[in-house]
Protein backbone atom coordinates (compact mmCIF):
# COMPACT_ATOMS: atom_id res chain seq x y z
CA UNK A 1 0.00 0.00 0.00
CA UNK A 2 3.21 2.28 0.65
CA UNK A 3 4.37 1.62 -2.20
CA UNK A 4 1.39 2.35 -4.34
CA UNK A 5 1.48 5.63 -2.78
CA UNK A 6 4.72 7.00 -3.09
CA UNK A 7 4.76 5.96 -6.41
CA UNK A 8 1.38 7.63 -6.99
CA UNK A 9 2.95 10.74 -5.50
CA UNK A 10 6.23 10.91 -7.31
CA UNK A 11 4.17 10.41 -10.65
CA UNK A 12 5.31 6.82 -11.38
CA UNK A 13 2.64 5.01 -11.47
CA UNK A 14 -1.33 4.91 -12.54
CA UNK A 15 -3.60 6.50 -9.99
CA UNK A 16 -6.11 4.14 -11.17
CA UNK A 17 -3.85 1.33 -10.34
CA UNK A 18 -3.94 1.61 -6.11
CA UNK A 19 -7.46 1.93 -6.83
CA UNK A 20 -7.58 -1.39 -8.57
CA UNK A 21 -5.35 -2.91 -6.33
CA UNK A 22 -6.67 -1.86 -3.14
CA UNK A 23 -10.33 -3.22 -4.33
CA UNK A 24 -9.23 -6.47 -5.23
CA UNK A 25 -7.36 -6.70 -1.94
CA UNK A 26 -10.34 -5.93 -0.33
CA UNK A 27 -12.84 -8.73 -2.56
CA UNK A 28 -10.47 -11.49 -1.79
CA UNK A 29 -10.57 -10.81 1.77
CA UNK A 30 -14.39 -10.84 1.78
CA UNK A 31 -16.08 -12.30 5.13
CA UNK A 32 -19.41 -12.70 6.54
CA UNK A 33 -18.75 -9.89 9.01
CA UNK A 34 -19.73 -10.54 12.83
CA UNK A 35 -20.09 -7.32 13.86
CA UNK A 36 -22.47 -6.13 11.41
CA UNK A 37 -26.16 -7.29 11.24
CA UNK A 38 -29.53 -6.98 8.72
CA UNK A 39 -32.85 -6.10 10.40
CA UNK A 40 -34.50 -9.42 9.61
CA UNK A 41 -37.90 -8.38 8.68
CA UNK A 42 -39.09 -11.20 6.00
CA UNK A 43 -40.75 -14.15 6.97
CA UNK A 44 -40.19 -16.55 4.27
CA UNK A 45 -37.41 -16.29 1.24
CA UNK A 46 -36.11 -13.04 -0.03
CA UNK A 47 -35.53 -13.61 -4.05
CA UNK A 48 -34.52 -9.86 -4.70
CA UNK A 49 -32.10 -6.93 -3.49
CA UNK A 50 -31.06 -3.88 -5.28
CA UNK A 51 -28.71 -1.03 -3.77
CA UNK A 52 -29.44 2.72 -4.98
CA UNK A 53 -26.20 3.96 -7.04
CA UNK A 54 -26.93 7.65 -6.05
CA UNK A 55 -25.90 7.26 -2.57
CA UNK A 56 -25.29 3.92 -2.45
CA UNK A 57 -26.58 3.95 1.01
CA UNK A 58 -30.23 2.41 0.97
CA UNK A 59 -31.32 -1.16 0.18
CA UNK A 60 -34.33 -2.87 -1.24
CA UNK A 61 -35.04 -6.10 -0.71
CA UNK A 62 -38.26 -8.42 -2.15
CA UNK A 63 -39.37 -11.44 -0.56
CA UNK A 64 -41.40 -14.43 -0.94
CA UNK A 65 -44.15 -13.22 1.63
CA UNK A 66 -45.16 -10.38 -1.13
CA UNK A 67 -43.19 -7.71 1.37
CA UNK A 68 -40.69 -4.93 0.36
CA UNK A 69 -38.44 -3.32 3.03
CA UNK A 70 -36.20 -0.15 2.24
CA UNK A 71 -33.12 -0.67 4.09
CA UNK A 72 -30.62 2.27 5.85
CA UNK A 73 -26.73 0.63 5.10
CA UNK A 74 -25.05 3.30 6.71
CA UNK A 75 -23.78 2.85 10.35
CA UNK A 76 -25.41 5.98 12.42
CA UNK A 77 -23.94 4.45 15.67
CA UNK A 78 -20.79 4.95 15.54
CA UNK A 79 -19.38 1.70 17.06
CA UNK A 80 -18.01 -1.00 15.09
CA UNK A 81 -21.01 -3.17 15.96
CA UNK A 82 -24.42 -2.19 14.04
CA UNK A 83 -27.46 -3.25 12.25
CA UNK A 84 -28.78 -2.01 9.42
CA UNK A 85 -32.55 -1.03 10.08
CA UNK A 86 -35.19 -0.87 7.91
CA UNK A 87 -36.46 2.88 7.29
CA UNK A 88 -39.57 2.17 5.37
CA UNK A 89 -41.39 -1.60 4.66
CA UNK A 90 -44.15 -2.20 2.39
CA UNK A 91 -46.07 -4.77 4.64
CA UNK A 92 -48.72 -7.13 5.02
CA UNK A 93 -51.10 -4.83 6.62
CA UNK A 94 -50.18 -2.08 3.68
CA UNK A 95 -53.86 -2.24 1.30
CA UNK A 96 -51.21 -1.77 -1.92
CA UNK A 97 -48.73 -4.79 -1.03
CA UNK A 98 -47.87 -7.52 -3.43
CA UNK A 99 -51.09 -10.70 -2.60
CA UNK A 100 -47.56 -13.14 -3.85
CA UNK A 101 -44.17 -13.45 -3.99
CA UNK A 102 -41.99 -10.14 -5.13
CA UNK A 103 -39.33 -11.52 -7.70
CA UNK A 104 -37.54 -8.47 -8.60
CA UNK A 105 -36.93 -4.74 -7.01
CA UNK A 106 -34.96 -2.21 -8.50
CA UNK A 107 -34.23 1.72 -7.39
CA UNK A 108 -35.10 4.05 -10.52
CA UNK A 109 -31.38 4.60 -11.75
CA UNK A 110 -31.79 8.51 -11.01
CA UNK A 111 -33.51 9.00 -8.23
CA UNK A 112 -34.23 7.43 -5.03
CA UNK A 113 -37.61 8.91 -4.97
CA UNK A 114 -38.55 5.83 -7.07
CA UNK A 115 -38.67 2.01 -7.05
CA UNK A 116 -39.76 -0.20 -9.21
CA UNK A 117 -41.60 -3.85 -8.48
CA UNK A 118 -42.38 -7.21 -10.07
CA UNK A 119 -44.52 -10.23 -8.42
CA UNK A 120 -46.43 -13.18 -9.00
CA UNK A 121 -49.13 -11.50 -8.68
CA UNK A 122 -49.31 -10.85 -12.18
CA UNK A 123 -48.15 -7.00 -11.21
CA UNK A 124 -45.43 -4.39 -11.88
CA UNK A 125 -45.69 -1.46 -10.02
CA UNK A 126 -43.56 2.10 -9.45
CA UNK A 127 -43.58 3.16 -5.92
CA UNK A 128 -43.33 6.68 -4.65
CA UNK A 129 -40.68 6.24 -1.90
CA UNK A 130 -41.88 8.97 0.05
CA UNK A 131 -45.37 7.95 0.48
CA UNK A 132 -44.82 4.42 -0.20
CA UNK A 133 -47.85 3.69 -2.62
CA UNK A 134 -47.58 3.08 -6.46
CA UNK A 135 -47.35 5.95 -8.93
CA UNK A 136 -48.33 3.83 -11.62
CA UNK A 137 -49.63 -0.20 -11.72
CA UNK A 138 -48.50 -2.80 -14.89
CA UNK A 139 -50.96 -5.19 -15.31
CA UNK A 140 -50.27 -8.60 -16.92
CA UNK A 141 -51.88 -12.01 -18.24
CA UNK A 142 -48.92 -14.30 -16.50
CA UNK A 143 -46.62 -14.17 -13.73
CA UNK A 144 -43.94 -11.18 -13.99
CA UNK A 145 -40.47 -13.46 -13.35
CA UNK A 146 -37.80 -10.23 -13.96
CA UNK A 147 -38.13 -6.85 -14.73
CA UNK A 148 -35.26 -4.27 -15.90
CA UNK A 149 -34.73 -0.52 -16.59
CA UNK A 150 -31.82 1.08 -18.20
CA UNK A 151 -29.38 2.42 -15.67
CA UNK A 152 -27.95 4.56 -18.81
CA UNK A 153 -30.86 5.33 -20.96
CA UNK A 154 -31.21 9.02 -21.98
CA UNK A 155 -33.66 8.42 -25.04
CA UNK A 156 -35.94 6.17 -23.28
CA UNK A 157 -37.87 4.98 -20.10
CA UNK A 158 -38.54 1.71 -21.10
CA UNK A 159 -38.87 -0.90 -18.37
CA UNK A 160 -38.32 -4.78 -20.06
CA UNK A 161 -40.72 -7.38 -18.56
CA UNK A 162 -40.66 -10.94 -18.78
CA UNK A 163 -43.61 -13.09 -17.82
CA UNK A 164 -44.72 -16.32 -18.42
CA UNK A 165 -45.97 -15.37 -21.53
CA UNK A 166 -42.67 -16.08 -24.44
CA UNK A 167 -43.21 -12.27 -25.46
CA UNK A 168 -41.09 -10.07 -23.50
CA UNK A 169 -43.52 -6.59 -22.64
CA UNK A 170 -41.78 -2.85 -23.25
CA UNK A 171 -43.87 -0.59 -20.95
CA UNK A 172 -42.97 2.93 -21.12
CA UNK A 173 -42.76 4.78 -17.55
CA UNK A 174 -43.32 8.35 -18.64
CA UNK A 175 -46.91 6.99 -20.46
CA UNK A 176 -47.70 4.51 -18.20
CA UNK A 177 -48.67 1.93 -21.01
CA UNK A 178 -47.15 -0.88 -22.53
CA UNK A 179 -46.13 0.21 -26.15
CA UNK A 180 -43.93 -2.60 -27.42
CA UNK A 181 -43.73 -6.31 -27.78
CA UNK A 182 -40.78 -8.69 -28.74
CA UNK A 183 -41.41 -11.76 -30.28
CA UNK A 184 -38.97 -15.03 -30.04
CA UNK A 185 -39.06 -16.88 -27.54
CA UNK A 186 -41.33 -20.04 -26.99
CA UNK A 187 -41.50 -20.65 -23.21
CA UNK A 188 -41.77 -18.04 -20.01
CA UNK A 189 -38.76 -15.06 -20.07
CA UNK A 190 -37.26 -15.66 -16.63
CA UNK A 191 -34.39 -12.84 -16.83
CA UNK A 192 -33.54 -9.65 -19.03
CA UNK A 193 -31.33 -6.71 -18.36
CA UNK A 194 -30.61 -4.11 -20.42
CA UNK A 195 -26.83 -3.52 -21.75
CA UNK A 196 -24.76 -0.93 -19.25
CA UNK A 197 -23.17 0.50 -22.74
CA UNK A 198 -25.68 0.81 -25.44
CA UNK A 199 -29.10 1.71 -24.32
CA UNK A 200 -31.44 0.27 -26.82
CA UNK A 201 -29.55 -3.41 -26.40
CA UNK A 202 -31.51 -5.71 -24.18
CA UNK A 203 -30.63 -9.33 -23.23
CA UNK A 204 -33.01 -12.01 -22.43
CA UNK A 205 -33.01 -15.28 -20.87
CA UNK A 206 -36.56 -18.30 -21.51
CA UNK A 207 -37.21 -21.56 -19.86
CA UNK A 208 -36.23 -22.63 -23.84
CA UNK A 209 -32.96 -22.53 -23.15
CA UNK A 210 -31.84 -19.26 -25.36
CA UNK A 211 -30.79 -16.13 -24.95
CA UNK A 212 -31.40 -13.61 -26.79
CA UNK A 213 -30.11 -10.23 -27.61
CA UNK A 214 -32.08 -7.25 -29.27
CA UNK A 215 -31.97 -3.61 -30.71
CA UNK A 216 -35.43 -2.80 -29.68
CA UNK A 217 -35.58 0.04 -31.82
CA UNK A 218 -35.97 -2.91 -34.14
CA UNK A 219 -38.94 -4.43 -35.11
CA UNK A 220 -38.14 -7.70 -37.19
CA UNK A 221 -36.62 -9.76 -34.42
CA UNK A 222 -33.42 -10.27 -32.20
CA UNK A 223 -29.93 -8.60 -33.31
CA UNK A 224 -29.05 -12.58 -32.78
CA UNK A 225 -29.69 -16.09 -30.21
CA UNK A 226 -26.72 -17.29 -28.49
CA UNK A 227 -24.74 -20.28 -29.30
CA UNK A 228 -23.16 -22.56 -26.94
CA UNK A 229 -21.26 -24.60 -29.55
CA UNK A 230 -20.51 -21.37 -31.95
CA UNK A 231 -22.40 -22.56 -34.79
CA UNK A 232 -20.23 -25.61 -34.89
CA UNK A 233 -23.50 -28.15 -35.49
CA UNK A 234 -21.51 -31.49 -35.66
CA UNK A 235 -20.66 -31.02 -31.56
CA UNK A 236 -24.76 -30.34 -31.11
CA UNK A 237 -27.92 -32.51 -32.33
CA UNK A 238 -30.71 -30.17 -34.18
CA UNK A 239 -32.40 -29.81 -31.15
CA UNK A 240 -29.33 -28.43 -29.46
CA UNK A 241 -28.55 -25.87 -32.13
CA UNK A 242 -28.58 -21.92 -30.57
CA UNK A 243 -29.54 -22.77 -26.98
CA UNK A 244 -27.22 -20.80 -24.90
CA UNK A 245 -27.52 -23.54 -21.91
CA UNK A 246 -28.86 -27.74 -21.88
CA UNK A 247 -32.01 -26.49 -19.31
CA UNK A 248 -33.84 -23.80 -18.26
CA UNK A 249 -31.75 -20.33 -18.99
CA UNK A 250 -32.42 -17.87 -15.26
CA UNK A 251 -29.37 -16.06 -14.74
CA UNK A 252 -28.36 -12.59 -17.11
CA UNK A 253 -25.71 -10.08 -16.13
CA UNK A 254 -23.96 -7.49 -17.86
CA UNK A 255 -20.42 -6.57 -16.57
CA UNK A 256 -19.92 -3.16 -15.92
CA UNK A 257 -18.34 -1.84 -19.36
CA UNK A 258 -21.16 -4.23 -21.05
CA UNK A 259 -18.47 -6.25 -23.35
CA UNK A 260 -19.31 -9.22 -21.85
CA UNK A 261 -22.62 -11.24 -20.76
CA UNK A 262 -22.78 -13.89 -18.45
CA UNK A 263 -25.73 -16.15 -18.24
CA UNK A 264 -26.44 -19.00 -16.09
CA UNK A 265 -28.76 -22.30 -16.40
CA UNK A 266 -30.41 -25.13 -14.65
CA UNK A 267 -27.61 -27.29 -16.55
CA UNK A 268 -25.44 -26.69 -13.66
CA UNK A 269 -23.22 -24.06 -15.62
CA UNK A 270 -22.12 -20.39 -16.47
CA UNK A 271 -21.59 -19.14 -19.60
CA UNK A 272 -19.16 -16.17 -20.25
CA UNK A 273 -20.49 -14.36 -23.41
CA UNK A 274 -18.74 -11.57 -26.06
CA UNK A 275 -21.75 -9.00 -25.96
CA UNK A 276 -20.93 -7.50 -29.80
CA UNK A 277 -20.63 -11.07 -31.35
CA UNK A 278 -22.97 -13.39 -29.14
CA UNK A 279 -19.54 -15.51 -29.46
CA UNK A 280 -19.22 -18.12 -26.24
CA UNK A 281 -15.74 -17.43 -24.87
CA UNK A 282 -15.65 -21.36 -23.41
CA UNK A 283 -14.42 -20.36 -20.09
CA UNK A 284 -14.93 -23.02 -17.94
CA UNK A 285 -16.40 -22.78 -14.36
CA UNK A 286 -17.32 -25.93 -13.58
CA UNK A 287 -20.28 -26.90 -11.99
CA UNK A 288 -22.14 -24.28 -10.87
CA UNK A 289 -25.21 -25.76 -8.66
CA UNK A 290 -28.31 -24.02 -9.78
CA UNK A 291 -31.64 -25.50 -8.50
CA UNK A 292 -34.07 -22.74 -9.15
CA UNK A 293 -36.95 -22.54 -11.33
CA UNK A 294 -37.40 -18.87 -11.75
CA UNK A 295 -34.86 -15.92 -11.84
CA UNK A 296 -31.24 -16.36 -10.22
CA UNK A 297 -29.54 -13.03 -9.12
CA UNK A 298 -26.14 -13.20 -9.33
CA UNK A 299 -23.18 -10.20 -9.64
CA UNK A 300 -20.11 -8.58 -11.12
CA UNK A 301 -17.77 -6.94 -9.32
CA UNK A 302 -16.60 -3.30 -10.59
CA UNK A 303 -13.12 -1.74 -10.27
CA UNK A 304 -10.83 -5.12 -9.95
CA UNK A 305 -8.39 -6.14 -11.49
CA UNK A 306 -9.29 -9.23 -12.34
CA UNK A 307 -13.31 -8.92 -12.28
CA UNK A 308 -14.84 -11.40 -9.77
CA UNK A 309 -18.37 -13.18 -10.72
CA UNK A 310 -20.37 -13.91 -6.94
CA UNK A 311 -23.22 -16.25 -7.52
CA UNK A 312 -25.30 -18.36 -5.53
CA UNK A 313 -24.48 -22.05 -5.55
CA UNK A 314 -26.79 -23.76 -3.25
CA UNK A 315 -26.51 -22.54 0.48
CA UNK A 316 -23.10 -20.53 -0.80
CA UNK A 317 -22.09 -18.00 -2.41
CA UNK A 318 -19.37 -18.78 -5.35
CA UNK A 319 -16.47 -16.72 -5.96
CA UNK A 320 -14.77 -17.06 -9.76
CA UNK A 321 -12.43 -14.93 -11.75
CA UNK A 322 -14.18 -13.57 -14.15
CA UNK A 323 -12.16 -14.48 -17.65
CA UNK A 324 -9.84 -17.60 -16.03
CA UNK A 325 -13.34 -19.22 -14.54
CA UNK A 326 -11.02 -19.84 -11.32
CA UNK A 327 -13.27 -20.91 -7.84
CA UNK A 328 -11.36 -18.27 -5.64
CA UNK A 329 -13.60 -19.28 -2.50
CA UNK A 330 -17.19 -20.34 -1.30
CA UNK A 331 -18.91 -18.12 1.07
CA UNK A 332 -20.57 -19.78 3.61
CA UNK A 333 -23.40 -18.48 6.31
CA UNK A 334 -27.02 -19.07 5.11
CA UNK A 335 -28.95 -21.77 6.18
CA UNK A 336 -30.65 -22.30 3.21
CA UNK A 337 -30.73 -21.55 -0.66
CA UNK A 338 -29.12 -18.02 -1.55
CA UNK A 339 -31.32 -16.65 -4.41
CA UNK A 340 -29.62 -13.30 -5.03
CA UNK A 341 -26.50 -10.96 -4.30
CA UNK A 342 -25.68 -7.69 -4.86
CA UNK A 343 -21.84 -6.39 -4.83
CA UNK A 344 -21.71 -2.47 -3.93
CA UNK A 345 -18.56 -1.03 -5.86
CA UNK A 346 -17.96 1.85 -3.24
CA UNK A 347 -17.17 -0.08 -0.70
CA UNK A 348 -16.65 -4.03 -2.50
CA UNK A 349 -18.96 -5.17 -0.30
CA UNK A 350 -21.40 -8.00 -1.04
CA UNK A 351 -25.11 -8.21 0.26
CA UNK A 352 -26.67 -11.68 0.04
CA UNK A 353 -30.41 -13.00 0.23
CA UNK A 354 -32.02 -16.52 0.45
CA UNK A 355 -34.70 -19.27 1.40
CA UNK A 356 -33.74 -18.91 4.99
CA UNK A 357 -35.11 -15.32 5.44
CA UNK A 358 -31.94 -13.79 6.04
CA UNK A 359 -29.73 -10.82 4.49
CA UNK A 360 -25.99 -11.08 5.17
CA UNK A 361 -23.64 -9.13 4.57
CA UNK A 362 -19.82 -9.94 3.22
CA UNK A 363 -17.46 -7.16 4.49
CA UNK A 364 -13.68 -6.51 3.60
CA UNK A 365 -11.15 -7.54 6.42
CA UNK A 366 -9.58 -4.69 7.95
CA UNK A 367 -5.94 -4.53 7.42
CA UNK A 368 -3.89 -4.89 10.81
CA UNK A 369 -2.29 -1.72 11.81
CA UNK A 370 -0.09 -3.45 13.79
CA UNK A 371 1.84 -4.59 10.13
CA UNK A 372 4.37 -2.58 9.76
CA UNK A 373 5.60 -2.70 6.11
CA UNK A 374 8.51 -1.00 6.63
CA UNK A 375 10.19 -3.14 8.49
CA UNK A 376 10.13 -5.80 6.19
CA UNK A 377 12.74 -5.34 3.63
CA UNK A 378 12.45 -9.25 2.28
CA UNK A 379 9.25 -7.79 1.22
CA UNK A 380 10.47 -4.86 -0.35
CA UNK A 381 10.92 -5.36 -4.49
CA UNK A 382 12.85 -2.70 -6.67
CA UNK A 383 13.02 1.35 -5.86
CA UNK A 384 12.26 0.30 -2.40
CA UNK A 385 8.55 -0.38 -3.42
CA UNK A 386 7.04 -3.60 -1.51
CA UNK A 387 6.45 -6.92 -4.08
CA UNK A 388 3.21 -6.90 -4.30
CA UNK A 389 1.06 -10.52 -4.43
CA UNK A 390 0.04 -11.41 -7.87
CA UNK A 391 -3.30 -11.97 -7.13
CA UNK A 392 -3.40 -7.77 -6.30
CA UNK A 393 -1.41 -7.30 -9.44
CA UNK A 394 -2.82 -5.50 -12.75
CA UNK A 395 -3.69 -7.81 -16.01
CA UNK A 396 -2.74 -5.39 -18.20
CA UNK A 397 -0.19 -2.58 -18.30
CA UNK A 398 -0.36 0.82 -19.58
CA UNK A 399 3.40 0.16 -20.67
CA UNK A 400 4.09 -0.51 -24.01
CA UNK A 401 6.72 -3.37 -23.43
Amino acid sequence: MLGFLSARQTGLDDPLRLRRAESTRRVLSLKLNPDRDVDRIHGNGINAIDIETIEGRYMLSGGADGVIVIYDLENHSGKQQYTCRPVRTVGRSSRHVHRFSVETVQWYPYDTGMFVSSSFDKTMKVWDTETLKPAEVFEFEGNVYSHHLSPIARKHSLIAVGTKNPKIQLCDLKSGSRIHVLQGHRAEVLSVRWSPRYEYILATASADSKVKVWDVRRASGSLFTLDQHNGEKSKASSEAVNTAHNGRVNGLCFTSDGLYLLTTGTDDRMRLWNSATGENTLVNYGKVCNESRKRLQFSVSHGCSPEFVFVPCGSSVAVYTLHTGELITMLRGHYNNVDCCEFHPDYQELYSGGKDGNLLAWVPVVRNPDVEEDSKDEKRGAAGLPAVNPAFQDTWSSDED
